[in-house]
C-alpha cells in the first residue's frame, strides 16, 4: 500500500527540500519504490536532483493545468528518473500561476490527489515537497497526503509558527481529508553546541510532545548537505560518512518503523 507524505512548514529555510530529497533517497536505499513531487514553484527539489527546471515542459504545473481543464494529464510521461533510485515529478515557475487558477477550479483542493491516483500503485512512498506558505498548493498537498512530516529549525521564530501550521492541518483534516495524520516533527539545522538549539528542542517537546510525535533523530547543520544539493545528489552519495548522512539514515528508519506500526494497528483493527 502506497503512503503519501507531505513535507510541510509555512516557514522557509527549515530544510524541507533537503529532508524530502534525503528521506526519499534514504527510503529507496532501503528497497522502497519512491516518487518525489516538487510542489514548490521555486523548484528547489528539481534543481537539487540535477535538472534545470527552466528547460522542462512536462511539469507539475502543466499536469495540474491539464487536470483542471480536463485535457488529460500524462502523469507517467512527466516522471523523471534519478540515478539514485527515486522518481520525480518536477516543477518550475509555471506552477506559480496555479495558485490563482485553482480558486475557480472544480474540486480545487483535490487536483493533486487526483493526479497522484494515476501512479500510486507504482510506489511504496510518495513524498511531496510543499512550498513555504499555507496557500492553495499546500492545501492540495495536504489533501493528497496520508500524513505530514514537519521540519522545524531549532531556532525560536521558526518554532513559533508551529501552532498556525497545526491549525491549518486541522482545517484540511476537517474539510477535505479526514484521515490526515501528523507523523511527527523533525528538528533540522540543529547546532547542538548552542543553548538556543537545546532550549527550542525542549520547548517543542514540552508544548507539543504530548500530542505530536517528535522524531528522535535530529538533523545537524551541515554544509555538506547543501553542497550535495548543488551537485544534484543526496548526502549519501556525496558524503556517506558525514553526520548529516547518518542522521538522515536514522530518520528514514524511524519513518519506516512508524509505517510498520500503523500497518499492524490497521491489520488488528480489520481483524476485529
Amino acid at each position: 500500500m502506497s503512503k503519501t507524505i507531505a513535507i510541510c512548514n509555512q516557514k522557509g529555510g527549515v530544510g524541507k527540500t533537503t529532508t524530502t530529497l534525503n528521506l526519499g533517497i534514504g527510503l529507496a536505499r532501503q528497497g522502497k519504490k519512491v516518487l518525489l513531487v516538487d510542489a514548490d514553484p521555486q523548484s528547489d527539489l528539481t534543481h537539487s536532483l540535477g535538472w534545470n527546471a527552466d528547460e522542462l515542459e512536462n511539469t507539475l504545473g502543466r499536469l495540474m493545468y491539464n487536470e483542471t481543464g480536463r485535457y488529460g494529464a500524462d502523469v507517467k510521461g512527466a516522471i523523471l528518473h534519478h540515478r539514485e533510485g527515486v522518481d520525480l515529478i518536477p516543477s518550475n515557475l509555471d506552477l506559480s500561476s496555479m495558485e490563482t487558477q485553482l480558486v475557480n477550479a472544480m474540486s480545487r483542493e483535490k487536483i493533486l490527489s487526483n493526479l497522484l491516483d494515476y501512479v500510486k500503485a507504482d510506489y511504496d512512498y510518495i513524498l511531496v515537497d510543499c512550498m513555504p506558505s499555507l496557500g492553495m498548493l499546500t492545501v492540495n498537498a495536504l489533501t493528497a497526503a496520508d500524513s505530514v512530516v514537519i521540519p522545524v529549525q531549532a531556532q525560536y521564530l521558526p518554532a513559533k509558527g508551529m501552532t498556525q501550521l497545526i491549525r491549518s492541518i486541522d482545517m484540511v483534516k476537517y474539510h477535505t481529508n479526514e484521515n490526515l495524520k501528523i507523523d511527527g516533527v523533525v528538528m533540522t539545522l540543529v547546532d547542538s553546541r548552542t543553548n538556543l538549539a537545546r532550549d527550542v528542542i525542549d520547548a517543542i517537546r514540552t508544548n507539543y510532545g504530548m500530542h505530536i510525535h517528535i522524531f528522535d533523530t535530529k538533523i545537524p547543520t551541515a554544509v555538506r548537505a547543501a553542497e550535495a544539493s548543488k551537485a544534484g545528489a543526496s548526502i549519501y552519495s556525496y558524503d556517506k560518512d558525514s553526520k548529516a548522512a547518518i542522521a538522515y539514515e536514522e530518520l528514514t528508519k524511524e519513518v519506516i518503523r512508524l509505517g510498520e506500526r500503523k500497518k499492524c494497528r490497521d491489520e488488528i483493527a480489520f481483524a476485529r
